[in-house]
């Protein structure tokens, strides 16, 4: 039985009282689930192979891709300043994103509304997010028959023990739509995996690179005004679009989900 893993990260915050900031309504997770025998074979020596051709680097001092950084061409991106290279650096990840076999799914929610809705059921919007992200990771995990678990970047020690804490009480009694004996049955940990930056984990950098254009994805699609448009932004969503849980009736509510 094959396992896969799902590498989550978030554009947004959890704070509830900033709501009402348009800058600050939103909270999104975005997941990324691959295969691990896969994610070793391929996913990791692509990422790495990449980097090696467009930045400075050394094996003990990893470059870790970051969107901020990369998109202000801050050191070690600052080769990128260069029109050129940075063309055929987006060209050549526009291309790895196609090639790669990876499912996306990804969790909206309007804080704003989630606040005024649950007047006094104030769940913490990250860790409502991260339900409904596992309910999703289990679909999947179910329609292939297959085994995996859960991976997010450290957010600092006591947010990371929320996380954990949150992760392992919903492993341990379940969802509302989902009991826990199903889904202990589909993740093969109680612990939620949390790893800092500097690990060099290539695919929690590539979900850092896809969960804006996610994000702006769920913004169209949903009918909410995104801002301004970046156009290599759309140029990731135009791949990942493909690349989107589809469930039984397409991405809606499966591979993409508004709440509350």
């Amino acid at each position: 039985m094959k396992k896969y893993r799902i590498y989550i990260d978030e554009v947004g915050n959890n704070d509830l009282e900033s709501s009402e900031n348009p800058n600050h309504r939103y909270l999104s997770l975005t997941g990324i689930i691959f295969e691990l025998n896969y994610v070793k074979d391929v996913v990791n020596p692509s990422v790495e192979n990449l980097k090696q051709k467009y930045f400075t680097y050394h094996p003990d001092e990893p470059v870790i891709l970051h969107r901020k950084e990369l998109v202000n061409k801050k050191y070690p991106f600052n080769t990128l300043q260069n029109k050129k290279i940075e063309e055929e650096f987006n060209a050549d990840f526009l291309n790895l994103l196609k090639k790669l076999d990876f499912v996306v799914v990804s969790v909206l929610i309007d804080k704003m509304e989630h606040k005024v809705k649950y007047q006094t059921w104030k769940y913490d919007p990250y860790h409502y997010c991260m339900e409904i992200m596992l309910e999703r990771f289990f679909f999947f995990l179910q329609s292939v028959d297959s085994t995996g678990d859960v991976m997010v970047e450290s957010r600092g020690g006591k947010e990371d023990m929320r996380l954990k804490k949150s992760y392992t009480r919903i492993y341990e009694n379940g969802t509302q739509f989902i009991e826990a004996e199903k889904l202990q049955k589909r993740l093969t940990s109680k612990e939620l995996k949390v790893k800092p930056k500097m690990l060099n984990i290539a695919c929690l950098q590539l979900a850092d690179l896809i969960a804006h254009p996610s994000r702006r994805f769920m913004f169209r699609k949903f009918g909410i005004n995104e801002g301004k448009s970046f156009s290599f932004g759309d140029e990731i969503i135009k791949i990942i679009e493909a690349k989107y849980y589809k469930g039984k009736t397409g991405i809606d509510g499966y591979g993409i989900k508004l709440l509350p």
